[in-house]
């Protein structure tokens, strides 16, 4: 069996994940000369102030894949309609710990889950400064990629997750 190059599933113009910093859009493929050696290079715009390029050895290493499948993203949409459950009794150094890595992860359900698990039906206004950088942060990534799914702009991908929390607090 003949391994394909790993290139050959990104071309450019793809919507592609990378984990550690979310969606973003693949603005070409190109050799560069890093370090003496001439490798393959992805560009990957991830927003209007970062641009990324990710050696294509290190792709499989970084995580980096395509858009969740419609299927992923009915699975983290069902977690933020599901019904708040009774929080976690932990410290909350350990639980921002462990939304920090679910968000990382780049995982949609677990991205859901955080900002399940952070939304304040009523008001923000006694969460800690830190409860709304990570709230705010997995919406962010959930909201990016979903814009990219069903091509919207990331204002209205933001509306329709918030609007899904409201309705199931």
């Amino acid at each position: 069996m003949v391994k394909k190059k790993s290139n050959a599933k990104f071309e450019k113009g793809d919507h592609v994940v990378y984990p550690s910093y979310g969606p973003g859009k693949i603005l070409a493929i190109k050799k560069e000369i890093i370090a003496g050696k001439r490798i393959k290079v992805l560009v990957i715009q991830i927003n209007e102030r970062v641009i990324l390029r990710v050696p294509e050895e290190k792709i499989k290493d970084l995580g980096l894949r395509k858009l969740s499948t419609a299927n992923r993203l009915r699975d983290a949409l069902t977690v933020l309609k599901a019904k708040q459950k009774k929080k976690k009794k932990t410290m909350w150094s350990r639980r921002a710990q462990e939304y920090e890595a679910k968000i990382l992860s780049g995982n949609l359900v677990s991205i859901a889950e955080v900002l399940k698990e952070l939304y304040k039906k009523d008001s923000f206004d006694e969460a800690s400064f830190s409860e709304k950088q990570i709230y705010a942060s997995a919406l962010d990534r959930l909201a990016r990629e979903l814009a990219a799914m069903k091509k919207l702009d990331k204002e209205t991908a933001t509306k329709e997750l918030e609007n899904i929390l409201k309705s199931a607090a």
